[in-house]
């Protein structure tokens, strides 16, 4: 049996188990509200290695599968103003760093690419449990963590109303919640 290295988590590659994972995002509208919202259509890899060092992670996201559960909004993310998905029809992520915390957390540092802009985030990740599955299969559960300036990403359409808050927040948070599968 291998030994255990990153909090946890086995060392080998896991897949991203989309069908028991959520990929979300939340961001303020009117200065008042939060509107939140997730991808329907995700993938990604963790390689978690005997060196900590060398343990790195990626994603994508298929950035039209966006849903806020409203479309003339799910529409309005998709143009040109926000995601401009005809253009750019996937989000990237890429780690850099991935430092332990302590027992149970992680700080991941990486570039985040939307819209063909690459900037580097940092996400905090708690792993929140490993077993095994009824059919042998070994899994693990994270839940990371992160915002980002949406301006950042040239999404700057927006409306000042009279009460001078803006139609929509600059800051987005994040929240992946995975459940990945050891190969082999």
């Amino acid at each position: 049996m291998s030994t255990q290295t990153q909090q946890g988590i086995r060392p080998g590659t896991w897949q991203v188990d989309a069908g028991h994972s959520s990929v979300e995002f939340q961001a303020k509208h009117m200065g008042i509200a939060t509107v939140k919202g997730f991808f329907g259509e995700f993938a990604g890899t963790l390689e978690v290695a005997e060196d900590p060092a060398t343990t790195r992670a990626w994603g994508t996201i298929r950035a039209d599968t966006l849903n806020t559960r409203q479309d003339d909004r799910d529409t309005h993310l998709r143009s040109p103003d926000f995601l401009d998905t005809e253009r750019f029809p996937e989000i990237a992520f890429v780690s850099k760093r991935i430092e332990p915390v302590d027992e149970e957390n992680l700080r991941v540092t990486g570039d985040l690419t939307i819209r063909g802009v690459t900037q580097e985030v940092e996400l905090a990740v708690e792993v929140q449990g490993a077993d095994t599955d009824p059919w042998g299969n070994e899994r693990v559960a994270l839940e990371a963590t992160g915002s980002l300036s949406r301006e950042a990403y040239g999404m700057t359409f927006n409306q000042a109303l009279g009460s001078g808050n803006m139609l929509v927040g600059d800051k987005v948070k994040l929240l992946a919640s995975i459940s990945a599968v050891k190969e082999g």
